[in-house]
């Protein structure tokens, strides 16, 4: 497995770069971070609606949620792979493919974090910038929105791990991430499948091992900080 590494770390790291696309590991990082960051604004939008006393807005945002976390994220990679070319009217690469399908996908798990934050919040602080003469709209981002934020952290990077992971379904697809350098490392060598996909699992369960622990820290620290509010003297 040493020797695998030594002969195949680059292409492991960052793909056939520079006489190729970047691949390998950085890709699977990049599309991780972008698909999440990309379907942020996009949850918000969600939950709110979800949120909405308006059913004509709740309605949809709510059956959307729902469709979409209820069939697996691989069905989303066919369905855009086959359904962008004839919307665009060109070819599009496996990358951008799997991007699409990760925003779509991960924005209505994060609507559901983002919405049970909201409502786990204390109603005392939307009434009280409401007595403020704060409107809808300010009320929502200036105050709820970042105590939101902050509190789902830890569930924010859960949802990170759980998106690296998930970009690995863009190898039947070929998007050049991490699994499909693997792959291409297994094809040049033919005899260490165990080998090569071993030395994959380990960069996988590092990766996620870390950012799960650094999500175990972050909600050790959350609940420390509630707990020294809940300390001070009124």
């Amino acid at each position: 497995m040493l020797e695998i590494l030594e002969d195949n770390w680059l292409l492991f790291l960052i793909g056939q770069y520079p006489h190729g696309p970047v691949g390998g590991l950085a890709m699977t990082l990049f599309l991780a971070v972008a698909g999440l960051s990309l379907s942020f604004p996009v949850a918000i939008a969600l939950a709110l609606a979800r949120l909405s006393p308006r059913r004509w807005l709740r309605g949809p945002a709510t059956a959307v949620v729902y469709v979409v976390r209820g069939l697996p994220l691989i069905m989303f990679i066919f369905w855009t792979y086959f359904a962008l070319p004839l919307l665009t009217g060109h070819a599009v690469g496996g990358v951008e493919t799997l991007l699409f399908a990760l925003v779509i996908y991960e924005a209505s798990y994060l609507s559901e974090i983002i919405r049970a934050g909201i409502e786990g919040l204390p109603k005392g602080q939307a009434e009280a910038a409401k007595a403020l003469g704060l409107g809808y709209f300010p009320t929502t981002f200036k105050v709820i929105l970042p105590q939101v934020l902050h509190n789902m952290m830890p569930s924010l990077v859960s949802q990170f791990v759980s998106t690296i992971k998930e970009t690995s379904l863009g190898y039947v697809i070929s998007a050049n991430e991490v699994t499909f350098a693997a792959s291409q490392v297994n094809n040049q060598l033919m005899t260490q499948p165990f080998e090569v996909y071993g030395l994959l699992a380990l960069t996988y369960f590092t990766l996620c091992f870390t950012l799960t622990s650094a999500a175990r820290w972050l909600e050790r620290r959350l609940a420390a900080e509630r707990g020294g509010l809940g300390a001070q003297p009124a």
